[in-house]
């Protein structure tokens, strides 16, 4: 438990990072930005001293020049990099603009008590901050070799110091000397070099510190997978990190005349996000059992947590083809308990038995109900025995967030209601029961709406006349309080009792830029358009309610890479690590440059 906790406040550290993130405007509103920039920054100082004309001539040349190179470097020079496309290349021009506006702006402030020399200086002064940007932002995000980043980096701003050179020497004939141009550029590109170079060494060495890898290739990964949904370069980088494990799977299987139904919960954490490791499984397990066995599936969550991500999708391929071809077993269980749910105020459990198994599942609602620790499957597994069962699959609801929750604390809890649980429907009689099932996929809900691929499935299972349904949704977790709407909503329809379940999808992180990086159910959907769906998929579900039989397989993936407690807590901590970093070195670097650059003006 100790650990757990430590491994969730490195991911908490982590995700706090997360909204710094941000979206490029369109390629029309940035060319418009673009456009005006430059613009101002001829204008404003003929505001002041200069034509009107004149201004608008030199912005007129700044345009030209930041389109000719912002083509030019998209088309050419950055054609195969996944990153740099015309829209983000043009970004990067405006933002060196924007950059080198604020020492125009500060300069036209000087010169008007000062001169117009200080004017000349001060712009002068915004190429190496601009090509230090550039330098930075660069280095950071393409992995294109360093030669060209340094060219690519400083051409563009180099040939914006000409249309300025034409300015002051034949508009406003202003006393420029060439030779101390010259010179300021040359040194200038040096002390960028320098500085940028010396600040990407320290950040580097932060990670192979911790990882033994620099920083900047992960970060550099992440911002693929981020941008344009490239994972392999990230997985490369996890597959190296993970170690291999022997993962098991739990297939609840429910027959009719024909395979009617599957309950699938895997020993895999579906993350860490977005399309990258097992991320998507959930889904890639009911899409594939579904088509090879005709039957309805759902894939909740099981007892675990981060630290059994899959390292890459070729790793969840692995589980899913091993799951797929076990899952054609036959079962012979046609009887089974009424459904049984036990609750202490805190902690919730609701289980039925079909022949020797039992189904269990857990949740905290209405207080959050995140990762439950596999101490608490363990738990389950040796209380097997004195109830005389032969099987389990328990189950995460993962089905409320509101804060955080201590485990430590709710551990006992869950114990407690899982042994009275079980004590209980043990004790029941077992009986023939029916089983019902649909599955829809809502239109107008998407990822970043917090809704998986795999949409909404709902089982229903009936006992003597008792109707449970167990209701289970594609995203990770839930608001506060739609759980006991949805089975207040469902009570209308004459089902007794059950329990809703996500499936922590995590194809739903990392897609929208909200402070957790992904939206729970309920958050930005619709909450009574997605209560119509459950209700409509359960009508469905009562619909079709058919003698069954049931049965568990258990099943064993072997040399399965996960990327594990210690190196997901080590990544995580290196975001957090590496930032404060750049935070703290970022001024006494760079302020050392401009000081250095500065005095240089003075000489001159």
């Amino acid at each position: 438990m100790a650990v757990e906790g430590s491994l969730n406040q490195s991911l908490d550290k982590a995700v706090k990072h997360y909204s710094s993130l941000f979206e490029l405007p369109s390629s029309k509103k940035m060319l418009l930005f673009l456009t005006l920039t430059c613009l101002f920054s001829g204008l404003f100082p003929a505001l002041f001293f200069f034509p009107f004309a004149d201004g608008l001539f030199l912005g007129l040349l700044l345009l030209v020049v930041d389109l000719i190179f912002s083509y030019a470097i998209s088309r050419m020079v950055f054609r195969d990099d996944p990153i740099y496309d015309l829209r983000r290349t043009t970004a990067l021009s405006l933002f060196s603009r924007l950059f080198w506006f604020l020492f125009i702006f500060i300069g036209v402030l000087v010169a008007q008590a000062f001169g117009l020399s200080l004017w000349v200086k001060l712009c002068l002064l915004g190429f190496p901050a601009v090509v230090m940007l550039r330098l930075v932002v660069l280095y950071c995000t393409s992995a294109k070799n360093q030669n060209l980043i340094a060219i690519v980096s400083i051409s563009q701003p180099f040939c914006s110091v000409f249309p300025f050179l034409f300015f002051w020497l034949f508009l406003t004939k202003l006393e420029v000397d060439l030779f101390f141009v010259i010179l300021f550029l040359t040194c200038s590109i040096v002390v960028s070099i320098g500085t940028v170079y010396a600040f990407i060494l320290i950040l580097n060495r932060v990670g192979k510190k911790m990882l033994g890898s620099p920083s900047l290739p992960l970060l550099r990964a992440f911002l693929l997978n981020w941008i344009v949904d490239l994972n392999k370069p990230l997985e490369e980088l996890l597959e190296k990190l993970g170690e291999e494990q022997s993962v098991e799977v739990s297939v609840l299987k429910f027959d009719c005349s024909k395979p009617k139904a599957v309950m699938i919960v895997p020993t895999v954490h579906p993350g860490p996000f977005k399309n990258v490791g097992s991320s998507l499984l959930p889904y890639q397990l009911k899409a594939s059992v579904e088509t090879k066995l005709g039957c309805v599936v759902a894939v909740p969550l099981g007892l675990l947590g981060h630290e059994l991500d899959l390292a890459s999708q070729a790793q969840s391929e692995k589980v899913v083809d091993n799951t797929t071809a076990a899952a054609d077993f036959k079962v012979e269980d046609a009887f089974a308990s009424p459904f049984v749910k036990v609750t202490n105020g805190l902690a919730t459990a609701c289980c039925q038995i079909f022949g020797k198994n039992v189904f269990i599942s857990f949740s905290l609602a209405p207080k959050t109900t995140e990762d439950l620790p596999q101490e608490l499957g363990t738990f389950v597994k040796a209380e097997l025995e004195q109830c005389r069962l032969i099987q389990h699959v328990a189950v995460n609801a993962h089905n409320s967030i509101d804060g955080v929750v201590d485990n430590q604390e709710v551990l006992e809890s869950l114990k407690a209601v899982a042994r009275e649980c079980l004590k209980k429907a043990s004790s029941l009689k077992l009986q023939p029961f029916k089983i019902g099932v649909a599955s829809v996929v809502p239109k107008e809900f998407s990822l970043q709406d917090g809704m998986g691929f795999g949409g909404i499935t709902v089982f229903v299972v009936e006992v003597n006349k008792q109707k449970a349904a167990y209701v289970i949704i594609d995203g990770n977790n839930m608001i506060v309080g739609l759980r006991e709407k949805i089975l207040s909503a469902l009570q209308s329809l004459g089902v007794d009792n059950g329990e809703v379940f996500t499936t922590d999808t995590h194809s739903v992180n990392a897609v929208t830029l909200s402070g957790r990086g992904y939206h729970p159910v309920g958050e930005a959907i619709d909450c009574e358009m997605l209560i119509r769906y459950i209700v409509e998929a359960t009508h469905e579900a009562l619909a079709n309610l058919e003698n069954a039989k049931a049965g568990v397989c258990k099943l064993t993936v072997s040399d399965v890479k996960v990327i594990g407690e210690k190196a997901l807590s080590k990544l995580c901590l290196l975001t957090d690590v590496a930032l404060r970093t750049a935070k703290r070195i970022v001024i006494p670097v760079f302020a050392t440059a401009f000081l250095v650059l500065m005095f240089l003006l003075l000489l001159f």
